[in-house]
C-alpha cells in the first residue's frame, strides 16, 4: 500500500511534467499569472511583487508575494502547484540573508528595498568546440591590442597638438 507522501510526490512529478515552474527564492521580485474566471470568460491577471516567504511541502508548497498598491501593502499567498497559477516569471533576483522577509511589512520607501543579486556571466559560448573558442578568444585579443595601440597614438597626437596650439596662442597674444 502506498504512503500519502509517495502519492504527493507522484502528483508533484505529474504536475511538473506538464507545467514548468521557475526556481525562485524569497527576495526575488516575481510576476505571478493567475487565472481568473469571469462568467464564461477566462483571463490571466498578473500579480507582481516581492516573494517574502516560501514553504516547500511537496504538493502543499506555497509562497507569499507582497506588493504596494496605491500606498497600501497587499500580500497574497499562492499554492505553488495550483491550476490557478498559470505562470511564474522572475523579474529580478534579490540578495537577502533570511528565508522569511516578514520585516518588510513594517518598512516603507527606500528602507523596504532589496539589493539585486548580480549573476556573473562567462563570455565563452558553450556550443563552440574548445579549439574554436580558444581561436575566437585569441583573435579578439589581437583586435583589442591593435585598436588600443591605435587609440593611444591618436590620443598622444591630440595632446601634442593642443599643447602646441596653446604655445602659439601665448606667443601671438599682444603684451601690455
Amino acid at each position: 500500500m502506498k504512503n500519502i507522501v509517495d502519492i504527493n510526490r507522484e502528483s508533484v512529478k505529474k504536475i511538473l511534467s506538464s507545467k514548468k515552474i521557475a526556481d525562485f527564492s524569497p527576495g526575488d521580485t516575481i510576476k505571478v499569472g493567475v487565472k481568473i474566471i469571469e462568467g464564461k470568460r477566462e483571463r490571466i491577471q498578473y500579480f507582481e511583487g516581492v516573494c517574502i516567504a516560501k514553504k516547500n511541502r511537496d504538493i502543499n508548497s506555497s509562497f507569499t508575494v507582497r506588493k504596494i498598491s496605491f500606498g497600501e501593502g497587499v500580500e497574497r499567498t499562492f499554492a505553488l502547484y495550483s491550476p490557478n497559477v498559470s505562470s511564474i516569471k522572475i523579474v529580478r533576483s534579490g540578495k537577502v540573508r533570511r528565508a522569511k522577509l516578514y520585516y518588510l511589512r513594517d518598512r516603507k520607501g527606500k528602507s523596504a528595498r532589496i539589493a539585486e543579486k548580480i549573476k556573473k556571466k562567462i563570455g565563452i559560448d558553450i556550443a563552440l568546440e574548445p579549439k574554436q573558442a580558444i581561436e575566437n578568444v585569441s583573435s579578439d585579443e589581437k583586435i583589442k591590442k591593435e585598436t588600443s595601440t591605435d587609440e593611444k597614438k591618436t590620443e598622444v597626437s591630440k595632446v601634442k597638438k593642443q599643447t602646441s596650439d596653446k604655445k602659439l596662442e601665448a606667443e601671438n597674444k599682444p603684451k601690455k
